[in-house]
């Protein structure tokens, strides 16, 4: 098992990310870097409870394993919509597409597919601008989803996020912590969609020949050209 960070190690770290002796600076430093470090642990927990699920095991048996109750394990690992306090707007109205996608589709849930379709309504967007220097469009994406899964009878309320989606979602978090950003944009979202190699969205990408290096590699660019006033 790798050892994890020594607190001198973090000291140093957030001594360096403060980039000035001012105590009150790298106290705020610091509490930026202890949030993140708890939403990374949480979503390695998280991560390995969804694989367990995706294994068949109950949330009893998962809460054994965590040494919580079956409410508390359940209440937090339940893969319900994500916080979107991180989330941008576009961020966000490309989460609510995603569940207009998946309601114009007749489809009683939102799946990484779903998602996907969802990043091309923000206008002006990093991931809308990523899809489409691709070659990659809206209606050209839902015929390909469409010749794979055909449209559903439709369900009434609010369709829940598969456990994939949620996931995936989950998954833009962490892309947006590697990349040191502290909000989640619709670029993280296409990222996080890599994440699942079983979902939908991941089929269809790798069918277009987007991957998650190149997708990666264009937003620093973006982000890049953004800071430079380009």
């Amino acid at each position: 098992m790798a050892p994890a960070p020594e607190l001198k190690e973090l000291i140093r770290t957030v001594e360096v990310d403060a980039a000035a002796p001012e105590p009150l600076r790298q106290l705020a430093m610091a509490s930026q870097t202890a949030a993140e470090l708890t939403e990374t642990s949480d979503a390695l927990v998280g991560h390995f409870v969804d694989r367990c699920r995706k294994a068949g095991h109950s949330w009893a048996e998962i809460s054994g394993a965590l040494g919580v109750t079956k409410q508390a394990a359940h209440k937090r690992f339940s893969w319900a919509t994500p916080a979107l306090e991180r989330f941008t707007a576009r961020a966000r109205e490309a989460v609510d597409a995603a569940t207009g996608a998946a309601k114009a589709l007749d489809q009683p849930y939102v799946g990484t597919e779903h998602v996907l379709l969802g990043l091309f309504e923000p206008e002006g967007s990093i991931a809308l601008a990523i899809l489409e220097e691709a070659g990659l469009t809206r209606d050209g994406v839902e015929a390909a989803l469409l010749a794979r899964i055909p449209r559903g009878a439709g369900a009434p309320g609010e369709p829940p996020l598969t456990p994939r989606a949620a996931s995936a979602l989950a998954g833009a978090l962490s892309e947006a912590l590697a990349l040191g950003h502290n909000y989640i944009g619709t670029e993280h979202i296409l990222l996080g969609l890599f994440r699942e190699p079983e979902g939908v969205a991941y089929l269809l990408l790798e069918e277009a020949g987007v991957t998650h290096d190149a997708c990666r590699a264009k937003v620093l660019e973006m982000l890049s050209g953004y800071a430079k006033g380009t």
